[in-house]
């Protein structure tokens, strides 16, 4: 039986609040069962904290979620891509980025891939740049944008266009769903 539920995902501690929201679907599922719920920036050393994390709590499930291009973890259960960026996401809902950027967002500079993991990290990072650099906010920057931007996603939108993202809220909300809820 599952305690709690401990995603660590690559990055800075600033993305905490837009994950918290992208992720709440998975977050309110677990509370309705009584499962903890906590997110953990891995910051630099994402596979070497989660595996200490897996050993020290054995009854929480210790999720990993990584950018594809990152070091690959020696386990393979419980980690979960990031396409090859976080900001291959934003791609597939053009909207958020619009109404987070405004005024002179340039919607047409984005790749036209619907398969947004398809996309090389250079050519998304690009992309965003061209159709942000005009925005009252300017161009697109990780640690000042991203986070609101995260925020902002629609998650259907991003699961439609991204497999393992799907795949990621698929197996989380069904261990959930399978636990039973406790102190009940």
């Amino acid at each position: 039986m599952v305690t709690e539920i401990r995603i660590h995902f690559e990055g800075n501690e600033a993305l905490r609040p837009g994950f918290h929201q992208f992720l709440s679907r998975i977050r309110d599922a677990a509370q309705v069962r009584q499962i903890g719920f906590r997110l953990i920036a891995a910051g630099g050393t994402p596979d070497a904290d989660f595996q200490t994390a897996r050993r020290a709590h054995p009854k929480w499930w210790n999720i990993l979620l990584l950018d594809r291009d990152a070091l690959k973890p020696k386990r393979k259960k419980s980690v979960f891509w990031m396409v090859q960026v976080m900001e291959a996401w934003f791609l597939a809902d053009p909207e958020a980025l619009a109404l987070y950027y405004g005024q002179d967002f340039a919607r047409n500079a984005l790749k036209k891939n619907p398969h947004v993991e398809e996309i090389a990290k250079a050519d998304v990072l690009k992309c965003l740049k061209q159709a942000t650099r005009k925005t009252q906010k300017g161009a697109y920057h990780k640690t000042a944008h991203a986070p609101s931007i995260l925020e902002l996603l629609d998650p259907d939108k991003v699961r439609g266009a991204v497999p393992e993202c799907e795949r990621l809220f698929r197996e989380i909300l069904a261990e959930i769903e399978n636990n039973p809820a406790q102190g009940l």
